[in-house]
């Protein structure tokens, strides 16, 4: 295997471990709804998961471990796919955010970063354009 192949191999895996880490959120308050079932099937577009890949991870998500990026800005981009995914249904409870800033901490964010960019996404969500600054 050329250095190039295990550096894509270990790309993928890593998106696809992201890809559970948002099923994992998305299952936390019960059974996937039809809203969130469309931004799974986008994000698994999105982050090239295929269908053979997207069924062992529907039934058991948290066997995949969590491969942050190293760049900020991936981090920044898959804490947006997190949120979008708790905002799927326009409804978020308690234990999404709980397990939302758990992510965050675990893709690399200090605790204080992680509740600001936390805070982004949901003014991002919420329709408040102006967290971009």
């Amino acid at each position: 295997m050329s250095i190039f192949e295990a550096y894509e191999s270990g790309k993928h895996e890593s998106k696809v471990s992201h890809f559970a880490a948002i099923v994992k959120l998305a299952m936390i308050d019960g059974p996937l709804n039809p809203d969130e079932k469309v931004v799974l099937k986008r994000l698994a577009t999105k982050l090239d998961v295929s269908e053979e890949e997207i069924k062992p991870i529907l039934k058991n998500p948290g066997k995949y471990p969590l491969m942050p990026p190293y760049s900020l800005e991936e981090r920044i981009e898959r804490l947006q796919d997190l949120c979008k995914i708790i905002y799927a249904d326009h409804d978020v409870d308690e234990a999404e955010r709980k397990l939302i800033f758990k992510y965050a901490i675990g893709l690399g964010f200090s605790s204080e970063r992680a509740k600001t960019e936390i805070e982004k996404c949901m003014r991002m969500f919420d329709g408040d354009m102006e967290y971009q600054n």
